[in-house]
């Protein structure tokens, strides 16, 4: 462990059994493979020939300039393209030249994605219009235009920069970098699906190759056989890459020991989706499943997959936004519990494209089946920590995010009695940038604290201002009433201001905060609500920070449709003017209100970044005595 006294350990071919290396049954010729240097694969390799180990962490000992390249094709068991051919997955493999005889066996890092080599120029869905679509009037989308998603560069150098660092960081210290390229892009065949089971599918079929149980071919058409493999892998990558070893772990497949998912999705329908509401991920409003699928799609199979994408666009239903067969097939969630894979889940607090729903649920299943787990929170957005942030261990020494990777594979994927598995189970990075390790996440300490939204000291119809207090509110009556501009206002313009009225939210603040408050876990909200205009409406709740200055900082936020309100599968008709009780939770946190601050809730109609925007001018109303918000609070 990190702070112990040194010690070294080889792990060579001799050694065998201590690292569980398994040979995996022959399945055809040995690969055709090729290396940097000019020395013939079959002689000697210069360097060390085993895995050495220093205070629990691999090394780095084989040389990059001597690694072996390798190019194959694994072959799935479906064809998505339907040209009466199994799909072909392209993978990429980097290892030590010590396997060039297979004299040394070594664990695979598999990182599999769609973005290696991608993305086709493909416009956002509008999401201005007249009315919502769930009202079934659809109006002409806005002059404002079509949304087009983030260029080409921006996925494929993340999908890049992933590869680099996995491959800088693992292949000199004894393991197969093996990239593999989802069905329908780059180099493979078949279609993309967004995330359903024929992807999954499709990288398992990687996984069960690495472990003798599949059939692969080089760029002759001869087979391939991963002699080198001890058919152990683990698998690590961000965003979509990152949602991929989620959705394959989920198979229980033979050898996957471990992944690292660092930014994922457990559900696409959280993805797009929200309690019956079309939402965006954070930054790309008015994609969806059928627009990624475009994006990602080589040139080769762009004309062969159109009838696929087509389906996928009927069938996610941008009408509704309820949760259907198209959804059930993409929400890893629901079969979590065959997760048997130790799981590094990593996410960034302030993380709106993947957003903090992603990591909670899955994490939940976890613990209920005791898998062996550890998770990571920063305070960034989308994407990784800083691999040489450092933390302080319980029982002394330090740590930081790459060594702490990096123990954790070489524990799961060489056996190395490292300690990694004992040690907190939540690192987070608290807002002075400082990490602290806890026992769990959300805190044990967590107990309900339930503010309910009053009137008190403001007009009863007052459009604007109220208060969260934590004692009763029966004897006050009245509804407040606002309306919706989401089309021309951001939440960021909604909340600021918040004791002065606005006739386009309400805003409710605790006193000023005595000590510090901090939240960790889900807050829930209880809202009873009209839409007394129109035939539906967008309901958006926000937790907001109050500085003493006058500043106001969306902490989490949530949305719901209300004719969800009983269930995300099934719409129902609103009666206008009739209040509703909705109940939903806004995305999950960890976050410290400080002391001279104030808790605020907001309510408002359109979220201008996450929403579908109707035209201005829905009218909703709120009844403060039917109404409340929970936090899960630890202190203060």
């Amino acid at each position: 462990m990190p702070g112990s006294s040194r010690s070294r350990l080889v792990l060579g071919a001799s050694a065998a059994t201590l690292v569980g290396v398994l040979a995996g049954p022959a399945v055809g010729a040995a690969p055709t493979t090729t290396a940097p240097s000019s020395a013939s694969l079959s002689a000697p390799v210069d360097g060390p020939t085993g895995i050495v180990v220093e205070d629990g962490m691999t090394q780095p000992v084989f040389p990059q300039a001597e690694a072996i390249l390798e190019t194959v094709w694994v072959e799935t068991e479906i064809d998505t393209d339907g040209d009466g051919e199994l799909d072909r997955v392209g993978v990429e493999i980097e290892r030590p030249g010590a396997t060039a005889d297979s004299a040394l066996k070594v664990a695979s890092i598999v990182t599999a994605s769609p973005y290696f080599e991608c993305c086709q120029d493909v416009a956002n869905h509008p999401v201005d219009f007249r009315r919502l679509p769930q009202e079934r009037a659809i109006g002409a989308p806005s002059s404002l235009g079509e949304i087009t998603p983030a260029t080409s560069v921006d996925r494929t150098a993340l999908a890049e920069a992933t590869r680099a660092a996995v491959r800088d960081r693992f292949l000199a210290r004894g393991y197969a970098i093996v990239s593999a390229q989802t069905i329908g892009t780059t180099d493979s065949t078949g279609c993309p699906t967004t995330g359903d089971r024929n992807e999954t599918l499709s990288v398992k079929a990687v996984l069960d190759w690495l472990g003798g149980r599949g059939r692969a071919y080089d760029a002759a058409g001869d087979p391939v056989e991963a002699t080198w493999s001890t058919g152990k892998m683990g698998m690590i990558g961000v965003s979509y890459n990152g949602t991929l070893p989620q959705m394959v772990a989920t198979t229980g497949v033979q050898g996957l020991k471990t992944i690292v998912p660092i930014s994922a999705i457990s559900s696409w329908y959280d993805y797009y989706r929200a309690n019956g509401l079309v939402v965006a991920p954070g930054g790309y409003q008015g994609e969806d499943a059928d627009v990624l699928a475009r994006f990602v799609i080589s040139d080769e199979q762009k004309a062969i997959c159109e009838q696929s994408i087509l389906a996928l666009e009927e069938d996610q239903d941008r009408i509704t936004g309820d949760y259907s067969r198209f959804w059930r097939q993409r929400d890893y969630v629901r079969r979590a519990d065959k997760i048997t894979a130790s799981v590094f889940a990593v996410h960034g607090l302030d993380d709106w494209n993947v957003k903090t729903q992603h990591v909670e649920q899955i994490w939940d299943v976890l613990a209920a089946n005791d898998v062996e787990r550890k998770i990571w929170w920063h305070q960034g957005g989308h994407g990784g920590p800083a691999g040489d942030t450092t933390y302080s261990l319980p029982g002394g020494g330090t740590s930081n995010f790459d060594d702490t990777v990096n123990r954790w594979m070489d524990h799961y994927l060489y056996k190395i009695d490292n300690g990694v598995e004992d040690e907190p189970m939540a690192i987070i990075e608290r807002e002075d940038s400082a990490y602290r390790t806890y026992a769990n996440w959300p805190d044990p300490a967590v107990q309900d604290r339930t503010y309910r939204l009053s009137t008190i000291d403001a007009a009863p119809t007052d459009t604007g201002s109220g208060i969260l207090t934590t004692t009763s509110t029966a004897a006050e009556s009245a509804r407040q009433h606002f309306v919706d501009t989401g089309r021309t206002m951001t939440a960021e313009q909604l909340v600021a201001q918040p004791g002065q009225a606005n006739p386009n939210r309400l805003a409710y603040r605790t006193d000023v905060l005595a000590e510090g408050t901090r939240i960790s876990g889900t807050v829930t909200v209880d809202l009873a609500v009209s839409v007394d205009t129109r035939r539906d409406a967008n309901v958006t709740a926000l937790l907001v920070d109050y500085g003493p200055g006058g500043s106001a900082s969306i902490v989490t936020r949530g949305w719901i449709d209300p004719q969800n309100r009983d269930s995300i599968s099934a719409s129902e008709p609103l009666v206008r003017g009739q209040l509703y009780s909705l109940r939903f939770g806004l995305q999950p946190d960890d976050y410290v209100f400080a002391a001279e601050h104030r808790i605020g809730l907001v309510v408002i109609s359109t979220d201008y970044h996450y929403t579908l925007r109707p035209d201005p001018g829905t009218e909703l109303s709120l009844d403060p005595r039917a109404s409340s918000v929970t936090l899960p609070a630890v202190g203060g």
